[in-house]
């Protein structure tokens, strides 16, 4: 089993902790796991890219060649369209709905929307409808883990665990609402 993810999003949106609730959640069920991530754009507003390869055995690149990703998951829908061309055809996207408009010529949303509704297999998520379900308007983040774990190649309880491990130190009302989160987002 190979599994490989494309995650983008604008710096401030979270994209590296869904990286490494993924990664964490793979490492728990002793997957092996390469990750590469853009860090020097990471800023608030700046693009954020990670790449993120799971599989049952040894991973010898740490970058998802274009045309080969699994899954694209996006926490801005914008973003999601930039790095589609690392989809196979039968991969899967899932984007955040809401936009996070960081310039001052952002396309119209509908229009965005429209084209990644053409995309086979492709979701939308309505991520701060459910954060704020969730009473933890940060969680949009842990939305979209949510809703990509029934095409993930790891548990949901895998995620649980990782997700518990990744915030024990921001306290035990902050993990139980990203929980809530991802159990919200995994029940669209």
């Amino acid at each position: 089993m190979k599994y490989d993810i494309i995650l983008c999003g604008v710096g401030g949106q979270g994209v590296l902790s869904v990286a490494a609730a993924i990664a964490t959640a793979a490492g728990i069920e002793d997957l092996h796991v390469r990750q590469s991530e853009v860090h020097g754009m990471a800023q608030r507003g700046g693009a954020v890219l990670s790449h993120l390869r799971i599989s049952d055995s040894e991973i010898y690149s740490d970058l998802v060649p274009q045309g080969s990703a699994d899954m694209v998951l996006s926490m801005e829908p914008l973003e999601s369209l930039r790095y589609i061309s690392f989809l196979k055809p039968e991969g899967v996207l899932i984007s955040a709905q809401e936009p996070f408009i960081n310039i001052s010529n952002y396309p119209e949303l509908s229009s965005i929307h429209d084209q990644i509704s053409k995309i086979d297999n492709s979701v939308l998520v309505n991520t701060e409808k459910i954060a704020k379900a969730a009473q933890n308007p940060r969680a949009a983040n842990m939305a979209i883990v949510g809703a990509a774990g029934k095409y993930l190649p790891v548990k949901m309880e895998s995620l649980h665990k990782a997700v518990s491990i990744l915030f024990k130190n921001k306290g035990e009302d902050i993990v139980k609402k990203n929980l809530s989160a991802i159990d919200l987002g995994g029940a669209i």
